[in-house]
């Protein structure tokens, strides 16, 4: 399923096994829901007050030529309404704050969910999806909690007790009107299905815009770089004009649905009127009764016209939960096992004892591969685009489980450990880091509070970082931009050296990729500050240059997913294998940099 299928799927307007799973939410706000019921309930008998009043002032007062009651009639007759609106703003305010507590509690639980979940989600689901379910799918649970539900119950209630009333009044005169309002319901349903279809194709093309503004503004640089605006303004175009028709087509039918309900509300009335009329003329009727009885029916096609639009609204709902539940029914795939426990002592050896992995079926990346680290050793890893070194630096991390073999450190394998423990020992320096939308101090540490500001200070001294952060305007507490916008690339990977130090894991995995595109003075100062913090702790240099890794202790060479090759530099080149050949064409088609 396509993410813009996925977006328009549409669910029915009851479904029982998603309202028992919403009903979970909803269950710890029993009493104030409870409170709004009696309100609800409330609101349709005194919805009935003021027509009876007014029935009976004209029945027993004015058509009587009588006035003594008529001051006492007014004043119940704007108390009840008065009363209505306080309880339908009662009943507002509850629902409301119950949809609001629903919305915390399911977007937190979702967001935790996600949190927890292995890496290998995120490579299914995209993030916009994600985003969505997060934002606009749950919001739209709240709208029909605070709003549609109420609405709905609201409404039947209300419909409910104008049938009961009319037909208490004058059962020929309601069985003129049921007589129109039989052929109105059939057109709602109509209306309404032709509604829900515009509405779809509404989101589909809304969330086709948002995906297509949300690419084309992150890449606006290569955009502007090979002049594609023009390109990507017909695109955009035809993206809107969607938009555009479909949302047309909602105003179409909303603009038909209004004047048909007025129009069967109008030849209703006028039927009344003839009949009723008559009937009053004969003296069979009282003027009150009709006028109380064409106030109710004109009551009546109201909430007929809101149920429609509500029913929409809980269908879309329907269909939101399902997605959301399709998010939490997901399975963590990498769960730590109930008897893990955390090393009392880390010392930083490491071995790979015959480890295979795929990340489908078995389209193997790492095949049985095995070799140890000594603890404080520093290791490169090398060899050809898809070998498996990014893979390798995973799955010590345990973003992902091997299918054969194990991951040890210190002889314990990496399933028997706590991941957070784990990743809190093995500190990652991507090609890439992700800089937030904080300050400097708040990007080395995380935000983590347990990292004391001299710390974020000391770990950007030994790593070289410390001259450009107190350059800018506002030292450590500067503000970045998205993505690290107002620094250069070798000022991120700085910050981001910063933070592994600032967190002093006992193992260390830096990838040299890093390092590849930024200029000679800010590359010695990045590779100064590796060299300092991988002083004392096992390293692992997932390396694409080799010109930056004869300093280390070890090279392993990776072919195919295989262990190649284990040993020195000058032993490697010695033996002219896999790595003297790598080296060899490295250095003629990309000498190093003086």
């Amino acid at each position: 399923m396509s993410f813009y299928d996925d977006e328009s799927a549409i669910g029915k307007v009851y479904d029982r096994r998603l309202t028992g799973r919403l009903g979970r939410y909803v269950r710890p706000y029993a009493m104030p829901l409870a409170v709004a019921g009696v309100l609800m309930l409330a609101v349709a008998v005194l919805e009935l007050v003021p027509i009876l009043i007014v029935r009976y002032a004209i029945d027993q007062q004015i058509d009587k030529g009588l006035t003594d009651r008529l001051p006492l009639l007014t004043f119940w007759y704007v108390a009840a309404l008065l009363a209505s609106f306080v309880i339908r703003y009662l009943q507002g305010y509850l629902m409301a704050w119950v949809g609001q507590r629903v919305v915390v509690d399911m977007r937190m639980e979702l967001f935790r969910h996600v949190q927890r979940m292995s890496i290998s989600f995120f490579d299914r689901n995209p993030v916009g999806r994600l985003v969505v379910r997060l934002t606009g799918d749950v919001q739209q649970i709240e709208a029909v909690i605070s709003q549609g539900l109420v609405q709905i119950f609201t409404n039947l209630l209300m419909v409910s007790a104008i049938i009961v009333a009319m037909f208490v009044l004058d059962w020929r005169l309601a069985t003129i009107m049921t007589v129109f309002v039989i052929p109105l319901i059939w057109l709602v349903k109509i209306f309404a299905a032709a509604q829900r279809d515009a509405f779809r194709d509404q989101r589909i093309w809304i969330a086709r815009i948002n995906a297509y503004l949300n690419e084309m503004i992150s890449g606006v640089a290569i955009v502007q770089l090979f002049n594609r605006q023009r390109r990507n303004q017909e695109n955009f175009d035809e993206r809107n004009r969607g938009n555009l028709d479909a949302n047309l087509r909602v105003l179409f039918w909303y603009a038909v649905f209004e004047p048909t309900v007025v129009l069967f509300g109008a030849l209703t009335t006028g039927a009344i009127l003839w009949y009723g009329g008559a009937r009053v003329a004969d003296d069979v009727l009282s003027l009150g009764t009709l006028v109380a009885f064409i106030a109710f029916m004109q009551r009546f096609f109201w909430p007929i016209r809101e149920l429609a639009e509500r029913f929409t609204m809980l269908q879309g709902a329907m269909a939101s939960a399902e997605r959301i539940f399709g998010i939490l029914d997901q399975p963590e795939e990498v769960v730590d096992s109930p008897d893990a426990q955390p090393l009392a002592e880390v010392k930083g050896a490491i071995r790979f004892d015959h480890v295979w992995f795929a990340y489908q079926g078995e389209h193997w990346i790492l095949r049985g591969l095995d070799f140890s680290i000594a603890p404080g050793e520093k290791v490169a890893i090398v060899g050809a685009t898809g070998a498996g070194k990014s893979t390798m630096m995973s799955l010590l991390s345990r973003f992902y489980d091997v299918q054969q073999g194990d991951i040890l450190v210190d002889g314990v394998s990496v399933r028997a450990l706590p991941q957070r423990w784990l990743r809190r020992h093995v500190g990652i320096m991507l090609q890439d880091p992700w800089i937030y939308t904080d300050s400097v101090t708040e990007n080395i540490r995380l935000r983590d509070t347990s990292i004391s500001l001299e710390q974020v200070r000391a770990a950007a001294q030994a790593v070289g970082a410390d001259k450009f952060i107190e350059a800018l305007p506002g030292q450590y507490q500067t503000m970045l931009a998205e993505r690290g916008a107002n620094l250069s690339t070798g000022q991120k990977q700085l910050i981001a050296l910063a933070r592994v130090a600032a967190f002093n894991p006992e193992i260390v995995l830096v990838m040299d990729e890093a390092t590849a595109s930024i200029d000679p003075e800010t590359e010695g100062t990045i590779q100064r500050g590796l060299a300092e913090v991988m002083v004392g702790r096992t390293a692992i240099i997932i390396a694409h240059r080799l010109n930056t890794i004869r300093a280390v202790d070890r090279i392993l060479v990776l072919h195919h997913g295989e262990l190649a090759e284990d040993g020195t530099h000058e032993e490697l080149i010695a033996r002219g294998g896999v790595y003297a050949r790598l080296h060899e064409l490295q250095f003629k088609e990309q000498p190093a940099r003086q």
